[in-house]
C-alpha cells in the first residue's frame, strides 16, 4: 500500500485507477472491468455481484485469459485507488470492500476529505504479494510471463522499484528488445531512442534540460548518457537460439530475464505502504522534520525506500528485526523496527520510528510473512543437500547480497540518514520477535532520544493468525456487513 508521493514519473498502478470498475446493467447483472498490469482490461458479465467472492472473479479472469492453474497462486485480485492498496482474500467479496472504500481511507490514510469523497478504486489483477521468487522461476507460460514482466516494468519506470543507472539500462534494453524486435545495427539510433526515453527508463533518467542551449543541443546528433547506455545494453541483448519464429513466442526467454534481472531488487514483488520518518536533527538549531518514504514488505524482509531520492534507507531480513505497531491516543500510529547497529563504532540496538496510518497493515503483513517463512524453513536443508539441480529453483541467500552490491548502490541501506532511537541491551540473537510493552517503555525512557511530548499508550496488537497485509481492515469490513 502506498501513497500518490513516490510514485513521479511513469503512472504506476495506483496513477492509473481513477475509474471504476463496476457497472449496472440489469437488475442482477452487472459488467465488472478488471484491469491488467498493462492497463487493458478484462470485462466479465456476472450475476449476483454484491455476493460474488475474489476467488470466483479470479477464477473468472483465469478462464478469459486461458492462463494456467498456477495463475491461482502467482496472482491475487487487488481493489487500488491513488489514496490505499488492498490484496484481497479469496474469501472477501470485492463489491462490499469497495462499498465501504471510504470507511477504509478515513481509517488508514490522511487523505483530505475531499479527496477521500471523490476517490473510487479499481480492481486489478496483480502479482500475489505471497507468491515465492522460486517458483517464478519454474512459470514457462507465456501469458503468466508477460503478465509479470509487465507489472514489474511498470514498477521500474515508476521508480517504485528504485534501480541504478546500470540495472535501469540492462533493464531498458530488454524493453527495448520486447518492443523494438532484435537489435539491428544503426536501427534504432540513439537519438531516436530519445524521442520515447520515458517508455524504456525512469523518468528521473530522461529529465533534458530547457532552453536555447538544451534546444541547440537536442539538433545535434549527439546522444546523451541515458539514450547512449541503453543503445549500448540494448546492443548487447543475447539472442536465444533454436527459439521458435513466432514473435510472442520468442519473447519468453526476454520476459523471464527482465524478471530475473528483477530479482535482483531486494525489495521485488513487495507490498507498498506510505509513511514518514523523522529527519536526523541538522543546524546549530537542531531542526529535523520529516520525510515522506516508502515502506515495502515482502516475504524477505522490510525496506524503507526515500520517496524523493528513490534509494533506499534501511533494508532489513526478519531475522534482522524486532518490530511492533502503536496507536496513541490523539496521535499518528507507529510502526516500530529495532535492529543492531553502531554508534561512533559501539555496538547498539537502534529503533526507528515509521508514522504511518497503515502501522497495523504493515505490522500485520510482517507477522504472518513471518509465520511462512518460518513454516517453509524446514525444507531448506534438504534443498541445499540436493546440490546444484535445485539451486535453480530457489532464491539466492540474502546474506550474498551486500557483497555484490556496487558501491553507493540505490539498494544499499543509508542508516546514518535515519534518525534512531541508539541505546545498549544485550544480544538476543535471531530477533523474529514483537517488541513487548515493557521493552519498547524501558527503551524510549532510558534513551537520550527526547519524548517529552510522546504519550507512550501503548495498545499491543495481538496475533493475527491468518491475517495477513493488514486485512484487520477487511476483518472488521466484513463484520459490518454480515
Amino acid at each position: 500500500m502506498d501513497g500518490t508521493e513516490g510514485n513521479a514519473g511513469q503512472p504506476g498502478p495506483a496513477d492509473r485507477s481513477h475509474r471504476s470498475s463496476v457497472s449496472s446493467v440489469g437488475a442482477r447483472a452487472a459488467d465488472v472491468l478488471v484491469y491488467l498490469a498493462d492497463d487493458t482490461m478484462v470485462p466479465l458479465a456476472v450475476e449476483n455481484l454484491p455476493s460474488l467472492t475474489a476467488h470466483e472473479l479470479h477464477q473468472a479472469v483465469r478462464e478469459v485469459l486461458q492462463l494456467p492453474d498456477v495463475a491461482l497462486d502467482a496472482f491475487a485480485l487487488w481493489l487500488v485507488s491513488p489514496l490505499l492498496e488492498v490484496q484481497l482474500k479469496p474469501k472477501h467479496q470485492p463489491y462490499k470492500l469497495g462499498r465501504q472504500w471510504q470507511e477504509l481511507l478515513l481509517r488508514f490514510t490522511d487523505a483530505p476529505d475531499d479527496d477521500v469523497a471523490m476517490d473510487e478504486p479499481s480492481l486489478q489483477f496483480r502479482r500475489n504479494v505471497f507468491f515465492p521468487k522460486r517458483r517464478e522461476l519454474q512459470i514457462h507460460d507465456k501469458e503468466v510471463l508477460r503478465l509479470l514482466y509487465e507489472e514489474a516494468k511498470g514498477n521500474v519506470l515508476a521508480a517504485r522499484y528504485p534501480c541504478d543507472v546500470e540495472d535501469c539500462e540492462a533493464l531498458g534494453a530488454l524493453v527495448c528488445r520486447v518492443q523494438l524486435g532484435p537489435y539491428q545495427p544503426g536501427q534504432p539510433t540513439a537519438c531516436a531512442l530519445r524521442e520515447k526515453l520515458d517508455s524504456f527508463l525512469p523518468a528521473h533518467l530522461c529529465k533534458r534540460g530547457h532552453g536555447l542551449f538544451a534546444a541547440l543541443r537536442g539538433r545535434g546528433t549527439k546522444a546523451g548518457t541515458g539514450e547512449q547506455g541503453l543503445l549500448n545494453a540494448y546492443r548487447r541483448v543475447k539472442e536465444v537460439a533454436g527459439s521458435e519464429s513466432e514473435h510472442e513466442a520468442s519473447l519468453s526467454p526476454h520476459y523471464r530475464a527482465y524478471l530475473l534481472k528483477c530479482h535482483e531488487l531486494p525489495f521485488y514483488g513487495s507490498a507498498f505502504f506510505h509513511g514518514e520518518i523523522d529527519k536526523p536533527a541538522q543546524g546549530f538549531l537542531h531542526r529535523g522534520g520529516q520525510k515522506p518514504v516508502s515502506v515495502a514488505i515482502s516475504l524477505e524482509g522490510v525496506h524503507v525506500i526515500d520517496s524523493r531520492e528513490k534509494h533506499v534507507l534501511l533494508g532489513l531480513r526478519f531475522q534482522e528485526l524486532s518490530w511492533d505497531h502503536t496507536s496513541p491516543e490523539e496521535e499518528e500510529s507507529v510502526l516500530w523496527l529495532e535492529f543492531d547497529g553502531d554508534n561512533e563504532g559501539t555496538p547498539v540496538n537502534k529503533l526507528l520510528k515509521i508514522y504511518s496510518k497503515q502501522a497495523e497493515l504493515m505490522s500485520s503483513l510482517i507477522e504472518y510473512c513471518i509465520e511462512l517463512s518460518q513454516a517453509t524453513e524446514p525444507a531448506t536443508p534438504q534443498e541445499s543437500a540436493a546440490g546444484p539441480a535445485s539451486a535453480a529453483g530457489s532464491s539466492p541467500p540474502p546474506t550474498q547480497h551486500p557483497q555484490l552490491r556496487r558501491q553507493g548502490s540505490v539498494v544499499c541501506s543509508r542508516i546514518q540518514h535515519l534518525s534512531t532511537i541508539d541505546y545498549v541491551e544485550e544480544d538476543r540473537g535471531n530477533r523474529r520477535t514483537v517488541l513487548t510493552q515493557e521493552r519498547l517503555m524501558r527503551i524510549c525512557k532510558n534513551s537520550m532520544y527526547h519524548l517529552c511530548n510522546f504519550s507512550v499508550s501503548l495498545e499491543l496488537f495481538q496475533n493475527k493468525k491468518g491475517v495477513f497485509f493488514g486485512f484487520q481492515m477487511a476483518r472488521c469490513s466484513q463484520n459490518s456487513t454480515e
